[in-house]
């Protein structure tokens, strides 16, 4: 898993989207240490409060919060016009097998329309950050997205043979230079000016 995978590098601080079956805690729930015998040695394992609620997943979560809470905000600019959500954060306690695992902030990105879709993202940056830090966060994967479907359908990003890193590597850094270039050049020269990808092949 993505996250898995983030977590294995404890230095870095990540913002990384979640299943929608997520299941997590609003408040740390209480556990306890329980005592059996195994093979005829006494072990321990811990194990929820039975008072204790179970975790819910975070669909479950998104729907039920009060519009309230819901921050309406530009997240870049598309080709028809502004592209805009409804943001919200928590802070929740993931559950792993049933357990509480860490404190994460939770952020829910929701459409606006009738029969709303939500997207649901999990960071560990500190409990002071905020909520337009998460928001300009998820504008930029469009920001990347855009960029390397466009270099591979116009600069050639997708073609290449190569056979160790270093090529590759140079490559794709190259087609991304090119890409960089050729937008810089097309906002100098105006909307209504066509910049033709060819020239950068």
């Amino acid at each position: 898993m993505v996250l898995e995978a983030v977590e294995s590098h404890p230095q870095l601080t990540y913002f990384v989207e979640t299943p929608c079956d997520t299941l997590c805690w609003i408040k740390h729930p209480v556990t306890r240490e329980k005592k059996y015998k195994y093979k005829g040695k006494i072990r321990s394992k811990t194990i929820l409060e039975e008072t204790t609620k179970k975790p819910i997943d975070v669909s479950t979560l998104a729907k039920n919060i009060n519009d309230f809470f819901w921050y309406r905000r530009k997240v870049s600019e598309g080709t028809k016009g502004p592209i805009e959500y409804e943001f919200t954060k928590r802070r929740v306690v993931l559950s792993n097998s049933n357990l509480p695992k860490k404190t994460v902030w939770l952020i829910i990105r929701c459409t606006i329309e009738k029969q709303p879709v939500y997207k649901f993202f999990l960071s560990n940056a500190s409990a002071s950050a905020r909520l337009n830090l998460f928001v300009w966060l998820s504008g930029t994967r469009w920001a990347i997205e855009q960029c390397f479907e466009e270099a591979k359908s116009e600069l050639g990003m997708d073609h290449y043979e190569v056979r160790k890193y270093r090529g590759w590597h140079h490559h794709i850094i190259t087609c991304m230079l090119a890409h960089f270039f050729l937008w810089h050049l097309k906002i100098r020269l105006g909307k209504k000016s066509t910049v033709y990808y060819a020239i950068a092949a």
